[in-house]
């Protein structure tokens, strides 16, 4: 499953009117023989040097002391230590990463999602390469390049697939800035409208802004809070049609008990750091026609979820076209950016950032979204849909083998988590750090109970990387005990 080699060739570079036909001193550099030989031979040396990463590897003993001392300064240096003893090589294939000590491990949460095509792919690399020889590291309010035109272009032509009708979008740096972003335009259209409603559980970013809006307080701690929210209950599979009265009754509540006074509620559609819980679309639809009929803003918040459920983006999945009108969007797609309907184009001021992202950011943004888009990961049979039910399968194994040990799998699409031990906190800690010395990095999430949980990098995944990794999940469950 993993994608070829890319051809050597011409640079990325934006759409151009076919009839333009003279060249820019920029085109005539980037198709230059020599500029494509050297891109070409680096893709080159890049395949042999990766070739020999295929299996999990230990620490190499003469690299290890080195290695420690850096870690122990790094974290001196950041003013804490970091959660995995962790730094990488610069090299790695696929799902596989070399760190500095010369291991080799699964990455299967990707950066908390971000590494969607995993290590030292070759269409990264060669996107990396492309941005490389551009004129500027990073874009921004004054200054953008055509790159940045492009791939405004076909985020929008990809979000408007189907009923939805967003017209403008606004990069970012970060998820949190794009939420940031999502909510000042939103405050600006309602005003005077001054609250938010959200879900219980729900994580939108660490910004101050943001940590009010995340509802867990260890977030907050210490800090002032700065918005009014309200939070509704999210959906339970287990009880659906409960859950959802129980839901709307909220709604109901809160609408009435602060009338016009709400700008917006945020839908994270499949709970990230909740728990990995994905709603319905009869959850979601009930919501929002709610909201709609009372003139509260439907914002979705897909910096996580984009490009992992059976769809591009996580409303397209669960058929919301028709209600969205703000969308964020981030981590797999290198760049993120706030998407909005033109009725919230913000007044000149603002929204103006120095840096909206990085070049090499663009160019990988703009390789990812061609590769999830012609790839054929969508759909009820797309790679994505097929990597999730051979990873569900090994692991519901498992759990069949050990059913006082591991509980699920649960979650969506590339988004897949496991209970361990009753989904204690200290032992489901335990348990990631267990299977990050055996050669799997994972990551928690949820509260009562906590799990494990996985983001698949789908863009470099095979079903024999999955069953590699069911295999040491299962070994170091096993070698636990408690």
């Amino acid at each position: 499953m993993h994608d070829p080699k890319p051809k050597a060739g011409h640079p990325q570079k934006a759409t151009r009117n076919p009839e333009q036909m003279k060249l820019t001193r920029a085109e005539r550099f980037f198709s230059d023989r020599r500029v494509i030989r050297a891109r070409q031979l680096m893709l080159e040396a890049l395949a042999d040097h990766q070739a020999s990463i295929t299996q999990v590897v230990p620490p190499d003993a003469e690299l290890s002391h080195a290695y420690e001392a850096g870690l122990a300064t790094f974290g001196e240096l950041r003013g804490g230590g970091l959660y995995y003893p962790y730094l990488g090589s610069g090299l790695g294939r696929g799902p596989f990463v070399e760190l500095a000590d010369g291991s080799v491990k699964y990455d299967f949460i990707a950066g908390i999602g971000v590494h969607h095509w995993g290590h030292s792919h070759p269409h990264m690399v060669a996107a990396a390469l492309d941005a490389a020889i551009r004129d500027i590291i990073v874009q921004g309010n004054l200054q953008q390049n055509e790159e940045s035109f492009a791939l405004a272009e076909e985020l929008l032509a990809a979000a408007n697939a189907e009923a939805a009708n967003l017209r403008h979008c606004f990069f970012s740096t970060s998820g949190a800035m794009a939420n940031e972003n999502a909510l000042k335009v939103i405050f600006q259209k309602k005003y005077p409208a001054d609250r938010l409603l959200a879900f219980e559980h729900c994580f939108a970013g660490r910004t101050l802004a943001m940590a009010s809006v995340t509802d867990k307080p260890d977030y907050r701690e210490g800090i002032p809070s700065t918005l009014a929210v309200d939070y509704v209950p999210f959906f339970d599979p287990a009880r659906p049609e409960e859950s959802a009265r129980k839901s709307l009754d909220h709604l109901k509540r809160y609408l009435a008990r602060y009338p016009g006074q709400h700008a917006a509620m945020v839908f994270e559609l499949v709970q990230g750091e909740g728990g990995f819980h994905p709603g319905s679309p009869e959850f979601f639809t009930a919501l929002m026609e709610l909201l709609v009929s009372h003139g509260v803003t439907v914002m979705v918040d897909e910096v996580q979820t984009f490009g992992r459920t059976t769809e591009l983006f996580a409303f397209q999945h669960f058929g919301l076209d028709r209600f969205v009108e703000v969308v964020t969007v981030g981590k797999c797609l290198h760049v993120c950016a706030t998407l909005f309907k033109a009725e919230y184009k913000p007044r000149p001021g603002l929204l103006s950032q120095t840096f909206t992202s990085g070049t090499a950011a663009i160019f990988a943004a703009r390789a990812l979204l061609h590769g999830l888009t012609q790839g054929g990961y969508f759909g009820p049979d797309g790679k994505i849909a097929r990597l999730h039910d051979h990873f569900e399968r090994r692991l519901k194994e498992i759990s069949d083998r050990m059913p006082g040990a591991v509980e699920g799998p649960f979650g969506i699409g590339a988004m897949i988590a496991f209970t361990p031990f009753g989904g204690d906190p200290f032992k489901v800690k335990q348990v990631v750090r267990a299977l990050f010395e055996g050669g799997v990095i994972s990551f928690y999430c949820g509260a009562e109970p906590m799990r494990v949980r996985f983001l698949v990098p789908v863009g470099a995944t095979t079903f024999e990387d999955i069953d590699a990794v069911a295999a040491i999940v299962e070994q170091t469950l096993t070698a636990m005990t408690f």
